[in-house]
């Protein structure tokens, strides 16, 4: 795959984020002539010890992308077991797809050429507060971490809440206001639906921070039928035309 290639997929994919943004992150470029890294900002799950955090990190991209994974690195100092000191994120979806029998992964949770930024970033705000404990990029708040989920004491949660609170200073820098609510957090972007010809509109509900609200509202969308048929059909197709990229 060539690199004008790569640059093209970047391109429609600032685009998507751009147009048709989720208020779980917000995206940019770090240099409008460079395409190939990019500034993310992840908010914080409502409900949770990261609600209110605006989290600042970097993904590089290969010249090969999308066959093979970006990098995340954080730039907001944070404590997590899956983030090492350096920032750097060690998550399943950003590893290579190499046969690794140390690492405990499947092949089916290491990067795939039909992987997006999008999904990246949603799997990492879960990330957050689903931490990895099994193979810890930072031993230190893994042991912390389980104490807290243990009941054993909270120093993890407060920690964390510190960072968060700090990171105020940097949201108002941005004129952004995070949000904290799971009505913030479960919204809906007018699209077209895939393959209609005069370009009928439907509204679609996306639902990126899965807690318990979230999803009673999907079931009832399931249930309806059509919006999971709609949605299905739209990633099928996008997945079929990255897959299908190479030149």
């Amino acid at each position: 795959m060539s690199v004008h290639m790569a640059k093209r997929l970047l391109a429609r994919e600032m685009k998507s984020l751009t147009e048709e943004p989720m208020e779980g992150f917000r995206v940019k470029l770090i240099n409008e002539e460079d395409l190939f890294e990019w500034e993310v900002a992840l908010f914080g799950p409502p409900a949770t010890i990261y609600e209110g955090g605006y989290l600042k990190a970097i993904l590089q991209f290969p010249m090969n992308y999308p066959f093979s994974p970006p990098t995340m690195r954080f730039i907001t100092r944070l404590w997590h077991p899956n983030i090492y000191e350096s920032g750097e994120v060690c998550i399943s979806i950003l590893h290579a797809p190499v046969e690794d029998t140390q690492s405990g992964e499947l092949a089916c949770e290491r990067w795939n050429p039909a992987q997006t930024v999008r999904t990246i970033l949603l799997s990492v705000i879960s990330l957050l507060n689903e931490p990895n404990t099994s193979s810890p990029a930072n031993v230190e708040a893994s042991v912390m971490y389980r104490r807290y989920m243990e009941g054993v004491d909270d120093e993890y949660a407060k920690v964390v809440r510190r960072i968060v609170q700090m990171t105020a200073e940097d949201a108002a820098r941005d004129g952004v206001v995070v949000p904290t609510t799971v009505d913030d957090y479960c919204v809906k972007t007018i699209m077209e639906k895939p393959g209609d010809a005069d370009g009928q509109r439907y509204e679609m509900e996306f639902h990126f921070w899965r807690n318990d609200e979230c999803s009673e509202n999907e079931e009832e969308d399931e249930e309806d039928g059509s919006g999971q048929s709609a949605e299905k059909e739209g990633e099928n197709g996008e997945e079929e035309e990255r897959v299908n990229v190479s030149e």
